[in-house]
């Protein structure tokens, strides 16, 4: 069991890009999430982006990013992220990191202005740290369809004082996330 005093959140920057590759190939056990992270990084209608990695007794043991999340056709665009991914070493998972990297996430968004959270995920992770099932319920349809029986799995947090007022809408997210390969079920790709 490790210490979580002993780990140490911060920004990530263009040197860190190994350890993140490594992370998320690790927690995923391919490398679909780390190319997609590797894309992301240099996406700048993904901008701003939070990236932070959790490190652990000098080790990068964990990885979470935001990118700018959008309206679908609409001429507001107030300032929303989606979280995407959050990937954790395996032996370091269950250990009260991923948490870690949430909460510093949404912490850093709130201090860029950011006003929702978006994150396809799983429904009994996500919401132990704010996130509410079903987003499409509340307004904000998936960029693309989402199976009845999986709608908890596209959730939402509101983290401004503006909360859900501003607006409503289908999300869109940044170049190279907004693509249907991202967003369908793994298995029915096998």
């Amino acid at each position: 069991m490790i210490n979580s005093n002993n780990i140490q959140i911060r920004e990530t920057n263009i040197s860190d890009l190994e350890n993140i590759i490594d992370i998320e190939t690790q927690a995923f056990g391919y490398n679909k999430e780390a190319k997609l992270v590797a894309e992301l990084l240099t996406d700048k209608t993904a901008e701003p982006i939070v990236s932070l990695l959790a490190i652990y007794n000098g080790e990068a043991v964990g990885h979470i990013l935001f990118t700018r999340a959008y309206f679908y056709d609409q001429e507001e665009q107030p300032i929303m992220h989606i979280l995407a991914p959050l990937a954790v070493k395996p032996e370091y998972q269950r250990q009260g990191v991923g948490g870690m990297l949430i909460q510093a996430g949404i912490k850093k968004l709130q201090e860029k202005g950011s006003s929702l959270v978006f994150v396809l995920g799983h429904k009994d992770y996500y919401p132990k740290y704010g996130f509410i099932p079903d987003a499409a319920q509340l307004g904000y349809p998936a960029p693309y369809p989402i199976p009845k029986e999986y709608s908890d799995y596209w959730m939402v947090q509101a983290i401004s004082p503006k909360s859900f007022g501003i607006g409503k809408g289908k999300i869109r997210c940044s170049d190279v996330l907004n693509k249907p390969e991202h967003w369908r079920d793994e298995e029915s790709d096998r």
